[in-house]
């Protein structure tokens, strides 16, 4: 059975004075009224004896802030690969003084709409609306009552909501400059491609990748030997893919960009199928950093998402927002968009193309 909160009338009462004199000494204001120490003695004794802790929302809504923040995602709470960025988001709110409320939708907006509501009514400061993966797509009406920020999401035009994504642009082009520099030309894509139209419409990600991919070869004056576009994203695809290289009548591929780590996944599958060896005779370079990437044989060369420092920059940034209050920028400003460079965890899917008849 739950315990009755301990209340300042329960405190004043135990102290043998008045509300209005129990409250004056618990808020620190006492003395500036005369209240004797033997009276601040007393009701802080009898404050401690029973357990009064200062309800939190009352006294933050007196100072203008009840020091709460809500995040709200589609599935990022339950996907292993993203759940760091609640992790960041947390770390970054307890070194402020701040308490995130974290709710789920499931990716349906109805149940967004609701839980913006209900953080709206929880008086929060500031809120995050979070993706598990890059996309766009319309908020809900009420995000921009109050300070907001985007994690993982672009703001649909119109909006002017700041937000805060992984630099996937960056990452494509140094993962193909990756390739070049280990001196391949003969480099295929699989997941989008080959053409810059040739992307899953749903996936911000794969049009800022295939963006930095072809203006990196481009610069080196070099096309894509061929692209897979696939909205699925799964290893069946990357297996798929491979098998449809090597039926095209060119031979094994020499050097795969795979659009994420589970198309990898099935390259290496498909690889070793064919009896060829990675990096030896298919090198491999992939986004993401999923778990098991690390313990492939050999290790997949990859481009983290950097979920934690995503979370944490939001967080960072919203607590920005909220200080500035009526001095934020005009809203006619443009959104900023913050974009977290993609740290590279090199392992051994990459190596120089072997020479003719090795």
């Amino acid at each position: 059975m739950g315990h009755k909160r301990v209340t300042l009338a329960d405190v004043a009462r135990a102290a043998g004075v008045s509300s209005s004199t129990a409250s004056l000494v618990m808020t620190g204001r006492g003395r500036q009224l005369r209240i004797s120490e033997a009276v601040h003695a007393r009701v802080r004794a009898a404050a401690q004896d029973l357990g009064y802790r200062p309800n939190a929302v009352s006294v933050g809504l007196r100072k203008g802030t009840t020091r709460t923040l809500g995040f709200v995602s589609d599935s990022v709470a339950s996907s292993r690969l993203a759940g760091d960025m609640i992790k960041g988001a947390i770390e970054a709110g307890r070194e402020q003084g701040f308490m995130l409320f974290i709710g789920e939708t499931g990716g349906k907006p109805a149940e967004e709409a609701k839980l913006v509501e209900a953080m709206l009514d929880r008086q929060v400061d500031g809120i995050i609306l979070a993706s598990m993966f890059t996309r766009s797509r319309p908020l809900p009406e009420d995000v921009d009552r109050i300070p907001a920020v985007l994690l993982n999401l672009v703001a649909p035009a119109g909006a002017r909501v700041p937000s805060v994504v992984p630099d996937e642009e960056r990452a494509g082009r140094e993962a193909a400059q990756l390739l070049l520099d280990a001196g391949h030309r003969e480099i295929h894509l699989i997941g989008a491609g080959p053409g810059a139209d040739d992307w899953p419409a749903v996936s911000v990600a794969a049009h800022q990748r295939l963006t930095g991919i072809l203006g990196a070869l481009e610069a080196a004056g070099v096309r894509p030997s061929s692209g897979y576009e696939d909205p699925a994203w799964l290893p069946q695809q990357g297996w798929d893919a491979f098998q449809r290289i090597v039926a095209g009548g060119g031979g094994p591929p020499r050097a795969l960009i795979c659009f994420n780590d589970r198309l990898a996944f099935g390259a290496y599958q498909a690889a070793q199928e064919a009896g060829l060896t990675i990096p030896d005779d298919v090198s491999v370079v992939s986004f993401d950093d999923a778990s098991v990437a690390g313990w492939l044989r050999p290790g997949l060369t990859t481009f983290a998402l950097p979920h934690r420092a995503l979370g944490r920059r939001a967080v960072e940034l919203l607590l920005e927002l909220v200080a500035q209050g009526n001095d934020a920028a005009p809203a006619t400003a443009a959104p900023v968009v913050h974009r977290l460079p993609m740290p590279l965890r090199a392992r051994g899917s990459v190596a120089a193309p072997r020479a003719a008849g090795a």
